[in-house]
């Protein structure tokens, strides 16, 4: 099989990433890994797509670090004609594109669509991807799993939203990710909200959501596939991160720290209740994250954290995402017409 995984710059990939640990279990377990970025294609007059890609060659590796340097080299980089590819992964992360290179976004997700015609398998489906660059697209998930929720600009709607629920909120941008931007508003903070919405605002709309207390417990970050629980062995890919600073963000990138989570019988019934419309959409790989009975985000672009997954209950669900992507191909190849991208991203 040959799989190639679209990131936002090759160069700037990082061992940590699961994007690293996937491509590198792909190419474990015998298959072509190719790393490529969003701005690495090409339309060719002959309606092919072609791209800049970077493999590792045929050593194997037991470090991430060792394999992404080799993939990095210089020397790696390649012309290859992306209709050869019997899947792609769509891993760019849309908030690190969004300020230097707005562009790039768009760019991926069309790029995928056209790879979808040329027969490839792409995964997250880049159809469905194309709603999900804001936040809005969390609103199309059931009401009983999402925090109360207001999106505008108006000012004086917003204030009225954050009185509404006591004066306590969080506000971010609509656009972004990691943390970015996210302010707790208190009833200490009130004198300053008119200046928070505004610098929010300034790139757009505003998102307010209701605080929840249980946030103080950090949120759980769990890992969907094909609208399932990611599970080996008996053991869920999910983890609790928490901050023990002020900071009321309890993302990795921004200073949380991570430790086992325990699934319980509402975050199952939280992905239960997901689970529909991330099939009908065709989202392969979703991260859940998830404070006390709502639900806070759905990453479907790149969600990451496989790797401390696998730290944590030493189980490789790296290894089940792979598997399960030839499974599909296997599909694709007795099936080659009449089921669509969409459909096969989720079977």
């Amino acid at each position: 099989m040959r799989i190639g995984f679209v990131v936002n710059d090759v160069h700037t990939e990082d061992a940590g990433y699961t994007t690293t640990r996937l491509a590198m279990q792909a190419h474990s377990m015998g298959h072509e890994a190719y790393l490529m970025g969003i701005g690495d294609f090409t339309y060719e007059t002959d309606g092919s797509v072609a791209a800049h890609g970077r493999t590792c060659g045929g050593k194997s590796y037991r470090s991430l670090e060792r394999f992404l340097a080799d993939v990095q080299r210089p020397e790696r980089d390649e012309i290859i004609n992306i209709h050869d590819f019997d899947v792609v992964m769509l891993r760019s992360d849309p908030a690190v594109d969004a300020t230097d290179q707005p562009w790039a976004n768009n760019a991926g997700v069309a790029f995928g669509r056209l790879m979808v015609a040329g027969g490839v398998l792409v995964v997250n489906d880049p159809t469905s991807l194309a709603h999900a660059l804001s936040k809005a697209y969390f609103q199309h998930f059931p009401e009983a799993v999402r925090p109360k929720t207001l999106i505008s600009r108006d000012q004086e709607r917003l204030q009225e939203f954050v009185k509404d629920l006591g004066g306590r909120a969080v506000l971010k941008p609509l656009q972004g990710s990691g943390g970015a931007g996210v302010f707790l508003v208190t009833k200490e903070e009130a004198p300053n909200l008119n200046q928070i919405i505004e610098a929010i605002a300034r790139d757009g709309y505003v998102v307010a959501q209701e605080y929840l207390p249980e946030a103080a417990e950090g949120d759980v970050r769990m890992w969907l596939m094909n609208g399932e629980p990611l599970k080996v062995n008996g053991k869920y890919a999910a983890f609790r991160r928490r901050n023990d600073t002020s900071d009321m963000r309890s993302n990795v990138s921004a200073g949380g720290s991570v430790v086992e989570a325990k699934v319980t019988d509402t975050m199952l019934e939280i992905a239960d209740i997901v689970r529909p419309k991330l099939v009908d959409d065709g989202m392969f790989l979703v991260g859940l994250d998830i404070v006390g009975d709502k639900l806070m985000e759905v990453n479907v672009f790149s969600p990451g954290g496989l790797g401390i997954s696998q730290k944590l209950y030493e189980e490789n669900f790296a290894e089940a995402v792979i598997g399960d992507l030839e499974r599909k191909v296997g599909m694709r190849r007795h099936y080659p017409t009449g089921v669509t991208n969409k459909s096969l991203a989720t079977l």
